[in-house]
């Protein structure tokens, strides 16, 4: 049987799988986890993903891979032009945010209530209402997110 999994003849059972996992010592996971899974991931600059908004005044950058669906936590670099404003509609309940402000100088808006950010300042907010990133200086603002969704994955 194992010669015939080998060839590509005929796919393995779940018993099959756990009868090796057994003989081999390892645990059943082992045998069925993506190759590499867990190996060091390059996400060079040039081929991350950069969403825009509208008028290209806001930039977001995903800092993880985007294969896995049933992800709960993202990290985010996001770039927000001079005077450049963004409304986020609120996301699903549950979703928290929490953003560093790295450049320049920002209001960070939480269900109607502005909340001013300079370089090397946080917050941390519930983003299941409407908010919005306002940059409030000359220059580019550039701020990291991690944002962690809750029990109910998207």
């Amino acid at each position: 049987m194992l010669s015939q999994i080998e060839l590509g003849q005929s796919a393995p059972t779940i018993n099959l799988l756990w009868k090796v996992a057994r003989a081999l010592d390892v645990p059943f996971s082992s045998l069925i986890e993506r190759p590499n899974a867990g190996a060091p991931i390059v996400l060079p600059v040039r081929s991350g993903r950069l969403l825009t908004n509208q008028d290209g005044s806001f930039s977001s950058r995903a800092l993880f891979p985007i294969d896995d669906q049933r992800r709960r936590m993202e990290f985010y670099e996001l770039r927000l032009k001079a005077d450049g404003e963004e409304v986020a509609h609120p996301h699903p309940p549950g979703t928290i945010e929490n953003l560093v402000l790295t450049a320049g100088a920002v209001e960070i808006e939480v269900d109607r209530v502005g909340h001013r950010l300079n370089v090397g300042d946080a917050i941390v907010f519930s983003a299941d209402v409407p908010h919005r990133y306002r940059n409030l200086g000359a220059t580019e603002a550039v701020m990291y997110l991690v944002m962690t969704y809750g029990e109910q994955i998207r």
